[in-house]
Protein backbone atom coordinates (compact mmCIF):
# COMPACT_ATOMS: atom_id res chain seq x y z
CA UNK A 1 0.00 0.00 0.00
CA UNK A 2 1.25 3.41 -0.88
CA UNK A 3 1.64 6.09 1.59
CA UNK A 4 -0.57 8.37 0.60
CA UNK A 5 -3.66 5.18 0.54
CA UNK A 6 -2.68 4.70 3.78
CA UNK A 7 -3.37 7.97 5.27
CA UNK A 8 -6.63 8.03 2.86
CA UNK A 9 -7.76 4.89 4.91
CA UNK A 10 -6.78 5.92 8.49
CA UNK A 11 -8.75 9.24 7.81
CA UNK A 12 -11.70 7.62 6.93
CA UNK A 13 -11.31 5.65 9.85
CA UNK A 14 -10.94 8.42 12.18
CA UNK A 15 -14.12 10.09 10.77
CA UNK A 16 -16.16 6.82 11.07
CA UNK A 17 -15.61 6.19 14.86
CA UNK A 18 -18.09 7.33 16.90
CA UNK A 19 -16.78 8.98 20.24
CA UNK A 20 -17.15 8.08 23.58
CA UNK A 21 -19.98 6.55 23.50
CA UNK A 22 -22.06 8.85 20.93
CA UNK A 23 -24.31 7.57 18.20
CA UNK A 24 -22.57 9.46 15.10
CA UNK A 25 -23.70 8.47 11.52
CA UNK A 26 -22.73 10.22 8.24
CA UNK A 27 -24.92 10.06 5.23
CA UNK A 28 -23.31 10.82 2.19
CA UNK A 29 -26.54 10.15 -0.14
CA UNK A 30 -27.37 13.40 -1.57
CA UNK A 31 -31.64 12.39 -1.45
CA UNK A 32 -31.96 11.57 1.87
CA UNK A 33 -33.59 14.85 2.53
CA UNK A 34 -35.65 13.44 0.12
CA UNK A 35 -36.34 10.22 1.74
CA UNK A 36 -36.77 11.83 4.82
CA UNK A 37 -39.78 13.92 3.39
CA UNK A 38 -37.48 17.39 4.33
CA UNK A 39 -35.87 18.41 0.69
CA UNK A 40 -37.71 21.54 -1.11
CA UNK A 41 -40.23 20.34 -3.67
CA UNK A 42 -40.42 22.76 -6.37
CA UNK A 43 -44.05 24.34 -6.56
CA UNK A 44 -43.81 26.31 -9.72
CA UNK A 45 -47.31 28.16 -11.09
CA UNK A 46 -50.39 26.66 -10.09
CA UNK A 47 -51.37 27.01 -14.29
CA UNK A 48 -48.32 25.07 -15.47
CA UNK A 49 -48.81 21.98 -17.37
CA UNK A 50 -47.29 19.47 -16.26
CA UNK A 51 -46.82 20.90 -12.73
CA UNK A 52 -43.29 20.13 -10.92
CA UNK A 53 -44.42 19.41 -7.27
CA UNK A 54 -42.47 16.17 -7.07
CA UNK A 55 -39.31 14.81 -6.49
CA UNK A 56 -39.53 11.89 -9.00
CA UNK A 57 -42.17 11.62 -12.10
CA UNK A 58 -42.91 8.62 -13.84
CA UNK A 59 -42.64 9.37 -17.80
CA UNK A 60 -43.83 6.58 -20.22
CA UNK A 61 -43.35 7.86 -24.31
CA UNK A 62 -44.90 5.05 -26.66
CA UNK A 63 -43.95 5.34 -30.32
CA UNK A 64 -45.10 3.49 -33.38
CA UNK A 65 -43.05 0.57 -32.31
CA UNK A 66 -41.72 0.55 -28.81
CA UNK A 67 -41.96 1.74 -25.22
CA UNK A 68 -39.74 3.87 -22.39
CA UNK A 69 -40.52 4.51 -19.11
CA UNK A 70 -38.72 6.72 -17.08
CA UNK A 71 -37.73 8.22 -13.81
CA UNK A 72 -37.14 12.12 -13.70
CA UNK A 73 -35.44 13.87 -10.87
CA UNK A 74 -37.15 17.61 -10.55
CA UNK A 75 -33.24 18.72 -10.61
CA UNK A 76 -31.13 16.34 -12.10
CA UNK A 77 -33.02 14.78 -15.46
CA UNK A 78 -33.47 11.22 -15.88
CA UNK A 79 -32.85 8.28 -13.55
CA UNK A 80 -34.01 5.11 -14.57
CA UNK A 81 -34.62 4.49 -17.81
CA UNK A 82 -36.36 1.43 -19.19
CA UNK A 83 -37.44 0.72 -22.94
CA UNK A 84 -38.02 -2.06 -25.29
CA UNK A 85 -35.50 -1.22 -27.41
CA UNK A 86 -33.46 -3.10 -24.93
CA UNK A 87 -32.24 -5.94 -26.27
CA UNK A 88 -32.89 -8.22 -23.13
CA UNK A 89 -36.38 -7.17 -23.50
CA UNK A 90 -36.92 -6.97 -27.01
CA UNK A 91 -35.41 -10.44 -27.61
CA UNK A 92 -38.65 -11.85 -25.74
CA UNK A 93 -41.25 -9.79 -26.80
CA UNK A 94 -43.55 -10.19 -29.98
CA UNK A 95 -44.03 -7.23 -30.97
CA UNK A 96 -42.30 -4.15 -28.81
CA UNK A 97 -45.42 -1.82 -27.72
CA UNK A 98 -48.10 -4.57 -27.67
CA UNK A 99 -50.41 -5.19 -23.92
CA UNK A 100 -47.62 -7.82 -22.82
CA UNK A 101 -44.60 -5.52 -23.73
CA UNK A 102 -46.28 -3.07 -21.30
CA UNK A 103 -46.60 -5.75 -18.57
CA UNK A 104 -43.16 -6.90 -18.69
CA UNK A 105 -41.48 -3.57 -18.94
CA UNK A 106 -43.13 -2.82 -15.87
CA UNK A 107 -42.01 -5.55 -14.23
CA UNK A 108 -38.36 -5.11 -15.22
CA UNK A 109 -38.60 -1.10 -14.55
CA UNK A 110 -40.02 -1.97 -11.28
CA UNK A 111 -37.42 -4.08 -10.11
CA UNK A 112 -34.56 -1.11 -11.49
CA UNK A 113 -36.96 0.96 -9.42
CA UNK A 114 -36.23 -1.10 -6.60
CA UNK A 115 -32.46 -1.96 -6.97
CA UNK A 116 -31.85 1.90 -7.16
CA UNK A 117 -33.75 2.18 -4.07
CA UNK A 118 -36.97 4.67 -5.05
CA UNK A 119 -40.33 3.07 -3.81
CA UNK A 120 -42.44 6.07 -4.36
CA UNK A 121 -42.46 8.29 -7.60
CA UNK A 122 -45.46 10.68 -8.89
CA UNK A 123 -47.09 10.18 -11.84
CA UNK A 124 -50.28 12.35 -13.41
CA UNK A 125 -51.04 9.43 -16.64
CA UNK A 126 -54.62 9.36 -16.83
CA UNK A 127 -54.93 6.00 -18.11
CA UNK A 128 -57.91 4.64 -20.07
CA UNK A 129 -59.90 1.69 -18.22
CA UNK A 130 -58.83 -1.70 -19.86
CA UNK A 131 -55.89 0.01 -21.64
CA UNK A 132 -51.99 -0.80 -21.76
CA UNK A 133 -51.31 2.34 -19.88
CA UNK A 134 -53.38 0.92 -16.69
CA UNK A 135 -51.71 -2.11 -17.18
CA UNK A 136 -47.93 -0.96 -16.69
CA UNK A 137 -49.30 1.70 -13.76
CA UNK A 138 -50.98 -2.21 -11.61
CA UNK A 139 -48.08 -3.81 -12.58
CA UNK A 140 -45.45 -1.62 -11.33
CA UNK A 141 -47.88 -1.06 -8.49
CA UNK A 142 -48.11 -4.85 -7.96
CA UNK A 143 -44.27 -4.89 -7.76
CA UNK A 144 -43.77 -2.78 -4.97
CA UNK A 145 -43.51 0.87 -6.28
CA UNK A 146 -46.06 3.54 -5.06
CA UNK A 147 -46.98 5.88 -7.54
CA UNK A 148 -47.71 8.44 -5.21
CA UNK A 149 -45.06 10.69 -3.17
CA UNK A 150 -46.01 11.45 0.60
CA UNK A 151 -45.98 14.99 1.33
CA UNK A 152 -43.23 17.52 2.03
CA UNK A 153 -42.70 18.16 5.87
CA UNK A 154 -42.76 21.44 6.39
CA UNK A 155 -41.07 23.52 9.73
CA UNK A 156 -43.50 24.16 12.74
CA UNK A 157 -43.41 27.93 14.07
CA UNK A 158 -44.59 28.63 17.40
CA UNK A 159 -47.79 29.82 16.22
CA UNK A 160 -49.03 27.29 14.55
CA UNK A 161 -52.14 25.62 15.77
CA UNK A 162 -51.25 21.88 14.47
CA UNK A 163 -48.05 20.25 14.94
CA UNK A 164 -47.64 17.06 13.05
CA UNK A 165 -45.49 14.54 14.62
CA UNK A 166 -41.89 13.90 12.51
CA UNK A 167 -41.65 10.13 11.29
CA UNK A 168 -38.39 9.90 12.91
CA UNK A 169 -39.33 10.90 16.50
CA UNK A 170 -40.40 8.49 19.02
CA UNK A 171 -42.87 8.85 21.28
CA UNK A 172 -43.11 6.34 23.75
Amino acid sequence: MAASAKRILSKIRQTNQASNGELCMVNRNPRNLERLRLAYKTDGYHLEKPVRNFWHRLEITATNKYVTAKVVHFQNGPVIECSTTEWALKRHLYKGNDFSAYTNLAKVFAARCLDAGLTEMWSDLKPSAGGKVESFLRTVEECGVKLQEPERIRPSYSWDMHRPEKPWEITE
